[in-house]
């Protein structure tokens, strides 16, 4: 059987992603005791794109805007070395109670760049987009930003393909990443164009809750608004014929669109970071993923 699961890094304008993505939206929840033996774990077994927000830290047992940047911040200082071994992206365009606001991201970024402890960031995503800023102004506060020398890469975020090719068309440079939700209980992005654009131009889809939020982790059930439970019983099969559990079935299904997405994983604990790793591994061809697709949408494909 010929797998479709692509674990090779993905390239992002001169930037390297690792297919599996370490989340901190979850960085600074009270269970997490030790973030730099968390950020350790996770770049050792090769999530060395680590992806945080300036809005990450009002929620997953934070307290505060940028609390996770901090966090992760402190981690680098005290720690310089674990710098070299990343690719750091962050976002940025959240501004509660506005709520999105587009129209001061450079001093949102220099505020980023602040609490990171770091003098530039490697990808500086648009987390939301802005309905009320035009996309050239935004375009041109992004291209000052990248002439500073303070990112090297730009992405956007929960952009619809429209909006993304709204800023696309007025930036100087290319946008080299995309974050949909996408998972196998979320399939919009295979059909609303997100993809499509994705492998017109050469742009890494990151996914964010690859895993629906836990509800495709083992032991999870279906409900109102979760997967259906044909889904979790082909993930199941499929697991069970791949020697690994239901997550990690999801992710590899995740990792098999040729458009090469990243998974982003939101776990702070070690023992499933390394079940994680083994979705590059699991062997998925086209029968496997149009089953799971039929599943989560509960309808046959034409």
């Amino acid at each position: 059987m010929t797998s479709l699961v692509d674990g090779s890094p993905r390239a992002a304008g001169a930037l390297t992603l690792s297919a599996l993505a370490f989340g901190t939206w979850r960085f600074v929840d009270a269970n997490v005791d030790d973030p730099r033996a968390v950020l350790e774990a996770a770049l050792d077994r090769g999530l060395t794109t680590v992806d945080t927000a300036d809005v990450y830290g009002l929620d997953w047992g934070g307290t505060a805007f940028g609390q996770a940047e901090e966090l992760l911040g402190r981690v680098l200082a005290e720690a310089p070395a674990l710098r070299d071994r990343m690719v750091l992206a962050t976002k940025g365009g959240i501004l509660p109670p506005v709520p999105y606001d587009s129209g001061r991201i450079r001093q949102a970024c220099d505020d980023s760049l602040g609490r990171l402890r770091v003098d530039t960031i490697d990808l500086y995503q648009i987390h939301r987009p802005d309905l009320f800023t035009h996309p050239a102004a935004l375009a041109e506060e992004l291209a000052a930003l990248r002439d500073a020398g303070k990112i090297r890469e730009v992405g956007v975020s929960n952009f619809t393909p429209d909006q993304y090719d709204a800023l696309a068309r007025h930036l100087p440079f290319p946008v080299v990443t995309t974050q949909p939700q996408y998972s196998a209980g979320h399939l919009e992005p295979l059909r609303d164009g997100t993809f499509d654009r994705c492998q017109r131009d050469g742009v890494v889809p990151m996914a964010w809750s690859p895993l629906m939020g836990g509800a495709l982790t083992p032991g999870a059930t279906s409900g109102s608004d979760g997967p259906r439970p044909e889904l979790l019983a082909v993930l199941d099969e499929l697991a069970q014929r791949e020697g690994v559990d239901r997550s990690v079935l999801a992710l590899a299904f995740v990792l098999a669109h040729p458009a090469r997405p990243v998974a982003i994983i939101g776990s702070m604990r070690p023992e499933r970071l390394d079940a994680a790793t083994n979705a590059l591994t699991v062997r998925l061809d086209r029968t496997d993923c149009y089953r799971i697709i039929e599943a989560s949408e509960g309808v046959p494909l034409p």
